[in-house]
């Protein structure tokens, strides 16, 4: 029955490629996502994708150069895209940015949560920072900020929002400057 049920599916997509001339948006994106999580260099879990009338966008913060050229690759030879944008940020500390993870209370799991969220509020309302594009993370009030901004300025004021938050004891930014 799953067989069928597989053989079933599988010509149906087939058909509906056929008769529309080209995949949708939906298949393209399954496609690139499949690429992705069948490559041994990329870790597909950190990238998100999405499509729009064939433009793939890529997002997602990894941990080498090599691994987001090799994502941008894969996307851009997937048949039914048109045009790959670049949304990854390459992690440039010598740790992961990951936030330690000990044994903690669900209280204190709680406070984190409240801690990193309110940081992530200010980022995102805060019209000279593009909060959007930050990754909050906190773990025993230390909250560790991952992501891209577009320059030194918007990467200070991101920190001093997060060190203006009440419980932040400190805050660890792993944070690229890239030029908008």
């Amino acid at each position: 029955m799953l067989k069928r049920t597989i053989g079933l599916t599988l010509a149906t997509l087939a058909t509906c490629m056929l008769l529309a001339g080209c995949a949708s948006d939906q298949v393209v994106e399954a496609k690139v996502k499949s690429k992705l999580a069948a490559d041994s260099e990329v870790k597909a879990s950190d990238i998100t994708v999405t499509a729009k009338d064939h433009v793939v966008t890529l997002r997602g913060n990894i941990d080498s150069a090599a691994a987001k050229d090799r994502a941008l690759q894969l996307a851009r030879e997937t048949s039914g895209v048109t045009s790959v944008i670049d949304e990854i940020a390459v992690r440039t500390s010598e740790t992961t940015g990951d936030a330690p993870d000990s044994g903690r209370s669900i209280g204190e799991k709680v406070d984190d949560a409240g801690i990193t969220m309110a940081v992530k509020s200010k980022l995102l309302d805060d019209p000279d920072v593009k909060g959007s594009k930050i990754d909050v993370d906190t773990r025993e009030g230390i909250v560790y900020l991952t992501g891209t901004v577009r320059s030194e300025m918007e990467k200070t004021k991101a920190v001093q929002l997060a060190k203006d938050t009440k419980g932040v004891k400190d805050v660890q930014p792993n944070l690229d400057v890239q030029g908008s």
